[in-house]
């Protein structure tokens, strides 16, 4: 739980616009996307967890109990379902939706490694704390 009150800046990404693409978001919204490097924080407060993400575009939280599943509005608009666990240092996120997708946060020393996967489109996104 050393990642609870961290601040990790994106450092690199890959493969994102296909990520973006295969979740059906519109070309203008994927180029703002792809230009921005945000800022993630996770904090916790009792047992609800707070994950905030903030860019000079847009910022967002949600606040989720690690097992029990929340309502929750996605970056991009999309209202899902989703389930968030804990397994030693991964965080994995599962939403159920029209397009349902996979996120992984693994924190490892001073960085976070965020994989998202919808389909067979997959998404690597590295942040270093600050």
């Amino acid at each position: 739980m050393s990642f609870v009150g961290k601040k990790y800046k994106l450092d690199k990404s890959e493969n994102f616009d296909e990520y973006m693409k295969e979740l059906g978001v519109g070309l203008v919204t994927r180029k703002m996307g792809n230009s921005l490097s945000p800022t993630v924080e996770v904090t916790l407060e009792g047992d609800t967890y707070t994950l905030t993400t903030t860019s000079t575009f847009k910022t967002s939280a949600i606040s989720f109990k690690l097992g029990v599943e929340f309502d929750e509005e996605t970056l991009d608009g999309r209202n899902v379902k989703s389930i968030i666990t804990l397994d030693g240092n991964k965080l994995t996120q599962e939403q159920k939706g029209d397009k349902p997708t996979t996120i992984v946060r693994e924190f490892i020393d001073n960085e976070l490694i965020t994989t998202l996967t919808i389909g067979s489109v997959k998404c690597v996104r590295v942040y270093k704390a600050v």
